[in-house]
């Protein structure tokens, strides 16, 4: 019997050691949620009446700016203008739209809703992925706006 009240014991106070330790062990990072904006004018941009807008803000400096705008201009099409506004050349657009990072591709409807984007470069397939998931009334997954 002393030996069950030992082992109750022991188990016991290793319990309390674990909530101890697990409420002292620091929060894991978290990512860093860059601003997108909700809605840009479309008046701002080339084509203002094209169905949707796919904006790639660069920076002279960024090396994946680059690869950010090659990719997103293969969906470039009659209904689809891609439009690079690179920080030095366009800084009043960065401001207006507090853009803090690049490269960051924004796709807007008609309106100038922001129903997409991403930050970073996308996967070669990436940029095709989102419209057509937008083409199919999917927005909220299409390239991780759905925060």
């Amino acid at each position: 019997m002393e030996r069950v009240l030992l082992a109750v014991a022991i188990a016991l106070a290793v319990g309390a050691l674990a909530m101890v330790l697990q409420r002292r062990r620091p929060q894991a990072p978290t990512q860093q949620r860059w601003a997108v904006p909700d809605q840009l004018d479309r008046a701002d941009f080339e084509r203002p009446g094209a169905p949707w807008l796919v904006v790639v803000f660069t920076s002279a400096s960024c090396d994946g700016c680059v690869s950010a705008l090659e990719r997103a201009q293969t969906v470039a099409s009659a209904s689809v203008v891609v439009q690079e506004v690179e920080f030095t050349a366009r800084r009043d657009l960065h401001q207006r739209y507090s853009i803090e990072t690049v490269p960051m591709l924004v796709v807007a409807d008609r309106q100038g809703v922001v129903r997409a984007s991403l930050v970073g470069v996308p996967s070669p397939s990436e940029v095709q992925a989102a419209l057509d998931s937008l083409n199919t009334g999917d927005s909220e997954s299409a390239m991780g706006r759905g925060d």
